[in-house]
């Protein structure tokens, strides 16, 4: 197997362990150089590793991506299923029309009260760079054997799968 084509597998492991996480953590550069991180909900996580964010054009994190530094990382986490998952990578800021029609969706009203054609309607786009997921076993029963192992054997316990992904 080629090298391509493993990381095409880990990408599409990626992006089938966050489809379903409803929030991510995603952190942007201030103006100071600080580290900034707010909650949003991704639109689309797709298997050419990009994933899509709706936002205000006008925000103060568009502002920190346009005008500081485009790195982002996104933090997703499911702990009720032993899932964590840190992304990075580059954010661009866009007005595509075409874009907002196909990721739009009607909640999104809330934050966009004249719709998607809103003047402040902006979309994220984040390619991704890097990755690393932690993906435990949720059995606490497969938990406290492994833990039992450890301690009796003196080996350090592996509790599930990690990978990092480089792109």
């Amino acid at each position: 197997m080629d090298n391509n084509q493993n990381k095409q597998e880990s990408l599409n492991k990626l992006i089938d362990m966050i489809k379903d996480v409803d929030i991510a953590m995603m952190t942007t550069i201030d103006d100071d150089g600080s580290l900034r991180s707010r909650p949003m909900r991704t639109q689309k996580a797709a298997t050419d590793g990009v994933l899509w964010f709706f936002t205000g054009y006008e925000s103060g994190k568009s502002h920190e991506i346009k005008d500081n530094d485009a790195h982002v990382n996104l933090s997703y986490a499911e702990p009720d299923d032993e899932l964590y998952v840190s992304v990075s990578g580059r954010a661009t800021l866009t007005r595509d029309k075409q874009k907002i029609d196909e990721l739009w969706n009607p909640t999104l009203k809330a934050w966009f009260p004249n719709g998607k054609d809103d003047p402040n309607v902006g979309l994220i786009k984040v390619t991704i760079d890097k990755a690393e997921y932690w993906d435990a076993p949720n059995s606490k029963l497969v938990h406290l054997y492994g833990m039992a192992k450890a301690a009796i054997t003196g080996e350090k316990t592996k509790p599930g799968d990690n990978e990092k992904i480089n792109m």
